[in-house]
């Protein structure tokens, strides 16, 4: 809705629409002298090969400067900043059997930043080559800036973070996007990062590990697998898109997905009536959530050995132990504990056109660790190894879809800072009017447009969603 004339809330209104109509012509332009896309590759190869990083699972024994905490287990470091692993009691309506896990706990704001700068009168956004300990291939794309509060506190020590400066309080920064979004709440309590774009007019010094791409190239390279890391397809999927700038060519899928992106189509619900659906679900749905020791996770099924703290079925996750060498990063080695998933994931979102405008189909979802009850989430997120064997609703729809209905399919891989080898399957799956519009509750039809709408406020959308948001875009 356009607000009053003459109010400030319409001068931001305009100045949103200006930077949606740059972003919309970055991410149209899919090469650039500035870093030409045939160089990526080569660039990437020949960074890993110049720059040795190596991460190693080792036993907890060989943990430096960790420790588990005497009377309570739980994993903490010495200096009791970064995080921590605990234990975490909870219940729901749904399921009212108290159940206990392990979690990490990091209460500090960590930030996630992308300088922007125009070249040749097209936005370009600074890259970082980047390796993280349980990266399943080490070296990712990465914003310009990832760095939790401790590590720009320099708390380890090391070296100072390059580019900190231009998102903490800069006298001539222009913000493009400036939101605090969650992470994933199935094995973080509470874990939020500050998501922002800041544009600049002067050059910057940067190092053979940062590269300037368009949004066009950066949305290109989102079709490969385990290249374009979570922290960075979470902050592009920020950026505001302009209703009304275009509404596409013909009846393909692109056109209807540009459409449902950037154009002014009357949609299935207003953002009221979708935002209401979140809100009935926090204010009626019960999640119950108790921080305990870590050792009451040891009386629900978990056991610790030498080397991983795990379940007894063998399914859900366990938490590890790496050893790092790092030639570029902030210190030069380190040791860790981290979480490795038990199997791939799967997070699916299904689309349809109702009234010929594409909606997609969002769930609210509730997961142990989230903030405030409930976050909108993709159609269908799964793990097979989850706790008990559950129905999944839409997740029969998705697993039969053929390869006429898939639009997007890549596997993507977690944050490699806190995970070890996580990887998720993400999908954008057509549906067809076999599919009813009518949907269980706490579902809802929603435009892109209007997805992209509530990115701008914080913990609407969860990171799996985001994630799509951001591969969307790469279907066309």
């Amino acid at each position: 809705m356009r607000p009053e004339p003459g109010s400030v809330a319409e001068a931001d209104y305009a100045d949103r629409r200006l930077t949606a109509g740059r972003v919309r012509l970055s991410a149209g332009t899919s090469d650039s002298r500035v870093t030409p896309t045939a160089d990526v590759p080569g660039w990437l190869a020949a960074y890993g090969r110049a720059h040795h990083f190596r991460a190693e699972p080792i036993p907890f024994a060989g943990l430096r400067r960790w420790y588990f905490e005497p009377g309570t287990g739980d994993l903490r470091h010495e200096t009791g900043r970064f995080f921590s692993i605990e234990g975490l009691r909870t219940s729901s309506d749904a399921d009212p059997v108290d159940r206990v896990q392990p979690i990490i706990v990091q209460p500090e704001v960590g930030l996630l930043g992308v300088l922007a700068r125009e070249f040749d009168g097209v936005l370009h956004f600074l890259m970082q080559a980047k390796p993280e300990p349980g990266n399943v291939n080490g070296l990712q794309l990465s914003p310009t800036v990832q760095a939790t509060r401790s590590n720009f506190d320099e708390v380890h020590h090391g070296r100072a973070t390059p580019f900190l400066d231009h998102f903490i309080q800069h006298p001539r920064r222009r913000v493009l996007v400036d939101a605090i979004q969650s992470e994933q709440a199935d094995w973080f309590l509470h874990k939020r990062n500050r998501n922002m774009v800041v544009e600049i007019d002067a050059e910057v010094p940067a190092d053979d590990s940062f590269r300037w791409l368009t949004l066009g190239q950066i949305r290109g390279l989102l079709r490969l697998d385990d290249l374009v890391n979570m922290d960075t397809r979470s902050v592009l999927a920020c950026l505001p898109t302009a209703h009304g700038a275009d509404d596409g060519d013909g009846d393909g899928f692109g056109s209807a997905l540009r459409r449902s992106f950037y154009g002014d189509p009357t949609p299935r619900h207003d953002l009221h009536a979708v935002t209401s659906c979140l809100t009935d679900v926090q204010a009626l749905r019960v999640l119950r959530q108790q921080s305990v020791p870590l050792e009451r996770a040891y009386e629900d099924g978990w056991r610790r050995d030498g080397s991983a703290i795990r379940h007894r079925s063998g399914r859900r996750f366990e938490i590890m132990a790496v050893g790092v060498t790092a030639e570029r990063r902030e210190v030069a080695s380190w040791t860790q504990p981290l979480l490795r998933p038990c199997s791939q994931g799967l997070a699916a979102l299904v689309v349809r056109r109702i009234g010929g405008v594409l909606h997609a189909l969002v769930a609210a979802r509730s997961d142990v660790g989230t903030l405030n009850v409930a976050e909108f989430g993709p159609t269908v997120q799964h793990r097979a190894a989850g706790p008990d064997a559950v129905a999944v609703p839409y997740l029969d729809y998705v697993r039969a879809g053929g390869p006429d209905r898939i639009r997007y399919d890549a596997v993507q891989s977690e944050e490699g800072g806190r995970f070890y080898h996580a990887r998720t399957r993400y999908l954008v799956v057509e549906a067809g009017p076999e599919l009813p519009v009518d949907c269980p509750p706490g579902f809802r039809w929603a435009t892109f447009g209007q997805l992209t709408e509530l990115l701008a406020h914080g913990h609407y959308l969860n990171v799996e969603l985001r994630t799509l948001i951001a591969c969307a875009h790469a279907a066309y």
